[in-house]
């Protein structure tokens, strides 16, 4: 076994907690609609009718999307990406060209000023030609420089930064480090103040965009001391700087155009001018910024179900067995009713939270968070279901399809590249702790020093009266509702159109029965209720569900009413959500009939090698590595991958 690096940091889960906590935005100053869903109350107001883009906003975004679309079919080639693990200098010069660095950034720096929805039509677009070029253009906007410099920056970083990066400067967000993933609390590059500078010492891994990136978003730790508060900061870093050496290239099993690295940071001097708000204040910044930033993955995950879509319909009709097309087969067809009516379901999340986001009027976190874990893990099952409708030929890679005669279609490849989005910016495991521990927040306001073993009796007095008044209000009304009358929401019941109303009454009903649940687990549980990852998990996946059936209903019901495959429209959402309820009941089911006690026995004993012998037998052909690669600061000893792209 290795020995521990020397700079790692070891903190207590109570001190992990704390760090995070302090991170995440306390306070709801906007509306919510799935926080209200959490909390039992089914606020179809919030999002219908479904709001709208003005109209310039459209136009400016379609005569974009035209010349992206244009750029697209005639100078990507993504075999070429796939073949190579690189995408061509010339197609990301052109992309600079187009304006595509600059889609989310204000016309007055230089950039298109493209809204959130257009912006993710247009990452669904690219990432539909080369899902590396989508990745691409979404770390350097949804969560490299741009984003955060644009809504923490000083004046002059805008006037500094955000021209370069609308037109010539790839940029990329630097957190993950070697031992340090979801858990910010042990992060272990440093940032010491020494004049007007601050010296940066650490190694970063998995640097999207870092091996081409011109500048750089920088998470480190600034040691406390007299004038400086101290704590994690972010900084916006010049990649060409003295001491930072980009050590290797990463691969991985998809993606392979991706311009993933590891950074080492040796002695970097960066002036304090270019610090992002206040020490301290860095992984604020971060979350914040991916409170939009995520929907950038859900717009590559719906884009990737259209053309899961195209395809399993095209195949499936062109392919016969046993005398008919192999979509006639029950079998089969389930499959791709499952990957249409999702993919509507998908599109629906997508726009209604972008639209949102773009309005202003509502606080979307919780919308942005569930559009990335549902998007991701429904993407994967789309594509998944897409190589099994196409049989050996979706096991089988484009560039031998085409060898022997077949069209090239990359499903394969599909599914590799789809992988990585139950990962990036927060793996699903992850964004069910951080949406669970949003959607209790109400509870936690009122009643969590009733459950913090380190608060007075005192303290756990006021909080007993101030959950009582609160209770005493709250839970008569998850009793009844609206979803027990036969003509609620009857303006989704239109003539000639199948009935949604019944979804809505199914969702506002399940809504009180998961906020019945989430309060019945927190009597039960209490302090142990964060232990219980396997619930809270559950519960998250319930209001996933129930905030993508509303999504599909509202938008079903907006393409009625302006006359766009209205009726089509609600076949699909229909379809939708009558696989969504089989869905929910399994889950509501699981919630209380579970292994997950006796997984934990199971874990323990796999942990403690009580069942090594079932793993007798085999040969491991990994070699004998550390698990861990080493991350002590100091001068690189390696070659120098950095490639900036003229």
């Amino acid at each position: 076994m290795s020995a521990p690096t020397a700079n790692k940091r070891t903190v207590t889960e109570r001190e992990a907690r704390q760090v995070a906590e302090a991170a995440r935005e306390q306070d709801w100053r906007k509306p919510s609609f799935a926080k209200e869903l959490f909390l039992g109350r089914f606020r179809l107001d919030l999002v219908h009718p479904h709001p709208l883009p003005a109209d310039d906003d459209v136009q400016r975004g379609e005569e974009f999307l035209a010349k992206l679309r244009d750029f697209c079919e005639t100078k990507i080639d993504s075999a070429r990406i796939e073949r190579d693990a690189r995408i061509p200098d010339e197609v990301v010069t052109g992309l600079k060209e187009l304006g595509a660095l600059g889609m989310k950034i204000d016309t007055k720096y230089g950039g298109l000023g493209l809204t959130q929805v257009y912006y993710n039509k247009a990452l669904a677009l690219a990432g539909s030609a080369s899902p590396a070029i989508g990745a691409l253009l979404s770390a350097h906007q949804s969560i490299g420089v741009p984003q955060p410099v644009k809504i923490f920056g000083t004046q002059e970083q805008k006037d500094t930064f955000l021209p370069r990066c609308a037109r010539t400067d790839i940029s990329a967000f630097l957190l993950t480090e070697p031992d340090v993933g979801s858990d910010p609390a042990r992060l272990a590059t440093t940032a010491v103040p020494d004049g007007d500078d601050y010296v940066l010492d650490g190694v970063k891994l998995w640097t999207t965009n870092g091996v081409v990136a011109d500048l750089l978003v920088v998470m480190a730790r600034v040691p406390k001391s007299e004038g400086h508060r101290g704590g994690i900061t972010a900084f916006v870093v010049e990649a060409a700087s003295e001491g930072i050496t980009v050590e290797n290239r990463n691969a991985f099993m998809g993606l392979r155009g991706i311009e993933n690295g590891v950074t080492r940071f040796h002695r970097v001097r960066v002036p304090a001018a270019n610090r992002i708000g206040e020490e301290g204040q860095g992984l604020k910044i971060a979350l914040t910024t991916l409170n939009t930033g995520r929907l950038s993955l859900p717009a590559m995950c719906a884009g990737a179900g259209k053309w899961c879509l195209k395809i399993a319909r095209e195949w499936s009709a062109a392919r016969e067995q046993w005398g008919k097309p192999v979509a006639l087969h029950e079998a089969v067809g389930s499959k791709i009713s499952f990957i249409a009516a999702t993919t509507f379901a998908l599109e629906a999340v997508l726009d209604l939270s972008s639209q949102m986001a773009d309005e202003n009027r509502n606080d979307i976190r919780i919308e942005a968070a569930l559009a990335k874990l549902y998007g991701s893990e429904m993407a994967w099952k789309m594509a998944d279901e897409l190589v099994q409708i196409r049989g050996g030929r979706g096991f089988e890679t484009a560039a031998s399809l085409a060898a022997r005669g077949e069209r090239a279609v990359p499903a394969e490849q599909m599914l590799r590249d789809l992988r990585i989005n139950r990962i990036f910016e927060g793996s699903t495991e992850i964004m069910h702790l951080l949406i669970a521990r949003e959607a209790v927040d109400a509870h936690l306001s009122v009643a969590g020093d009733l459950i913090d073993p380190d608060k007075s009796l005192t303290d756990k007095a006021k909080a007993g009266a101030n959950a009582g008044v609160f209770y005493a209000k709250w839970l008569p009304k998850l009793v009844a509702g609206p979803g027990q009358l036969p003509r609620s929401y009857a303006d989704f019941h239109p003539s000639g159109h199948v009935d949604l109303s019944g979804h809505l009454r199914y969702v506002e009903r399940h809504a009180r029965k998961l906020a019945r649940s989430t309060f019945y687990a927190m009597s039960r549980w209490q302090g142990r209720m964060e232990t219980k990852q396997g619930f809270l998990g559950r519960i998250v996946d319930i209001g996933a569900e129930l905030f993508a059936m509303s999504a599909a209903c509202v938008r079903a019901e907006l393409l009625r009413t302006q006359g766009d495959h209205g009726r089509e429209a609600y076949q699909l959402a229909d379809a939708f959500c009558r696989q969504s309820r089989i869905r929910v009941e399994e889950l509501f089911t699981r919630l209380w009939s579970n292994t997950d006690d006796l997984d934990r026995k199971v874990v323990k004993g796999v942990l403690g090698g009580a069942y090594e012998w079932l793993e007798q037998g085999v040969i491991d052909p990994s070699d004998d590595g550390p698990w861990i690669a080493d991350a002590d600061p100091g001068p690189s000893t390696k070659e120098n991958m950095h490639r900036p792209i003229p």
